[in-house]
């Protein structure tokens, strides 16, 4: 088999890395894990499924850390998780066929997304595809934004397992999430030199989280997810208003 990196930037993610290092250790020819700071024992774990650790900071953009990681794998192919995904043994063995593909450079990864007890089917989370999987030197991401995909050069091809995404177990947990994506999303307006006047003000509170909902939950049939589908298109509509709040408060001073 082709030698495969298993990349992953982390901080603090004792809780999740475990299970996440325990479903690549049959695939992973090594294991590159960028900290930024950790305070709790995830470079503990990380050592014990023989990672090479490299020490950093905490950007707020985390896709820097990433960059990093993927910069120094060594193997002839780069598998990129986070710590909360799973890579399940149909999933490992697909992965295992398509690196030796010589004519593509990178795969697309359905991904399933676990939300307060269950893994959301509807509300335009399933299948979540995802650029992950790609040769060393075609593919990186371009570190603009929290949910960008990677850039890869060549052709590309879709797998069919799942990978799975465990991440939002409970809503505290989710909320500590949002509340670092809606500070990230104030800091790019701020980048992009927004424009704030009343027709912002309107979009961003009224608008653009309303016909957000609208799409989640009724187009994209978010409902048949029960209440966590409710919650999930209701606070993804939120995070226009909060981020503008933020905003707003951070330019006002």
């Amino acid at each position: 088999m082709k030698k495969l990196s298993i990349v992953l930037a982390v901080y603090n993610e004792e809780e999740n890395l475990r299970q996440c290092l325990e479903s690549v250790k049959d695939l992973a020819w090594e294991i590159v894990v960028v900290d930024g700071g950790s305070t709790d024992r995830t470079c503990q774990v990380a050592k014990d499924f023989g990672a090479r650790i490299i020490d950093t900071d905490n950007p707020p953009l985390f896709h820097i850390n990433k960059n990093k990681a993927i910069d120094a794998a060594k193997g002839e192919w780069i598998l990129q998780l986070d710590a909360d995904e799973i890579v399940t043994k149909d999933l490992t063995a697909e992965i295992k066929e398509a690196i030796e593909e010589p004519f593509i450079n990178g795969y697309w990864i359905p991904r399933k997304n676990f939300f307060l007890g269950r893994f959301l089917k509807k509300g335009g989370q399933y299948p979540d595809y995802t650029l992950r999987l790609y040769k060393k030197g075609k593919g990186r991401l371009p570190a603009k934004d929290v949910h960008e995909q990677a850039l890869v050069q060549g052709q590309t091809g879709f797998l069919k397992a799942d990978l799975l995404h465990v991440r939002d177990k409970t809503f505290a947990y989710y909320l500590e999430g949002f509340n670092r994506y809606t500070d990230l999303l104030a800091l790019q307006l701020q980048a992009a030199g927004f424009k704030n006047n009343f027709f912002a003000f309107v979009n961003f509170l009224f608008f653009k989280p309303f016909f957000w909902f609208i799409k989640a939950y009724f187009r994209h049939l978010g409902l048949m997810d029960g209440f966590p589908g409710f919650i999930f298109a209701l606070f993804s509509a939120l995070r226009f208003p909060v981020s503008y709040i933020k905003y707003r408060i951070k330019n006002t001073k």
